[in-house]
């Protein structure tokens, strides 16, 4: 457990389902975890149907978690006519501040036989950038090695007012491109990573204007160094706060609070209603 920070801290982008609380006494102790470390509110974000489904009953279920819900782009078959209404359904529940995560993915594509393929991802993503733009809502974005497709398919259809590259994972030039229009990056423990690949990210993650910079965690993946291969949650968000304030050369408490500042309003968390039943009703029932 990390020493809180002074300014409590949000976390940009987690999967709590995933990190396994799905039921609502886990769900409880995580939550009682993060909080215990200094951490304000999550957003946990979808990644298939039930996922999404899961998010948005979460977040009305306790004050310090939000939800974003769409098709991981890997799993952008499943964007049928109905995975299309249930998830524009779900963006008008209560406390759901995003559509996502949805973008490309081209690591995948040759490394799992049910993985889309990028002209599947391509139309999904288009479909959920008009989403986001319908509902108002901002976009998170998945980029793994697709940076020029992103940019292309972003060019092409219009990025919505709001739009968060989540796990940012280029280096300067996309960091430029992301500063010029206004979009948001969204660093992980990827940036505290130590080893040649991480060389570029971390360069962009030194350099990204501080208005811009949100933190995640991604849990249950990416544990920030030194904890890597240990398992993720939203607790562990001061450790690469404190990781990347050091990379950045400011304070770590100026970083706490600027990138907690940014996901306000970049999520407009201040504006969500109060969740309308609790962890601890729906665990007794």
């Amino acid at each position: 457990m990390p020493e809180p920070l002074e300014h409590r801290v949000v976390d940009a982008h987690t999967h709590l389902d995933a990190c396994g609380a799905r039921e609502p006494e886990v769900l409880a102790q995580v939550l009682d975890r993060a909080t215990q470390a200094g951490v304000a509110a999550m957003v946990t974000t979808a990644d298939d149907l039930a996922s999404a489904r899961w998010a948005a009953w979460a977040a009305d279920t306790d004050p310090r978690v939000f939800a974003a819900v769409g098709l991981h782009p890997t799993r952008s078959n499943d964007l049928t006519d109905d995975a299309r209404r249930a998830i524009e359904e779900l963006t008008a529940r209560p406390r759901v501040v995003a559509v996502g995560e949805s973008g490309m993915d081209d690591y995948w594509t040759t490394r799992r036989e049910d993985c889309a393929s990028l002209d599947v991802q391509r139309e999904a993503f288009a479909w959920h950038i008009d989403l986001a733009k319908r509902t108002g809502l901002p976009l998170v974005v998945h980029d793994r090695d697709a940076h020029d497709a992103i940019l292309d398919v972003l060019g092409a259809e219009g990025a919505p007012p709001v739009t968060v590259f989540h796990c940012f994972s280029g280096g300067p030039e996309l960091a430029r491109r992301c500063a010029d229009e206004g979009w948001y990056a969204s660093l992980s423990g990827t940036a505290t990573f130590r080893n040649a690949n991480a060389a570029e990210l971390r360069r962009a993650a030194a350099w990204m204007p501080g208005e811009l910079v949100l933190v995640e965690t991604d849990a249950p993946f990416l544990t920030p160094h030194p904890y890597r291969g240990r398992p993720n949650e939203p607790y562990v968000v001061p450790h690469t706060v404190r990781a990347l304030a050091e990379l950045r050369d400011e304070p770590a408490e100026r970083l706490a609070q600027i990138s907690a500042d940014n996901a306000q309003r970049a999520f407009r968390l201040a504006e969500q209603p109060q969740p309308s039943r609790s962890v601890a009703r729906e665990s007794a029932e």
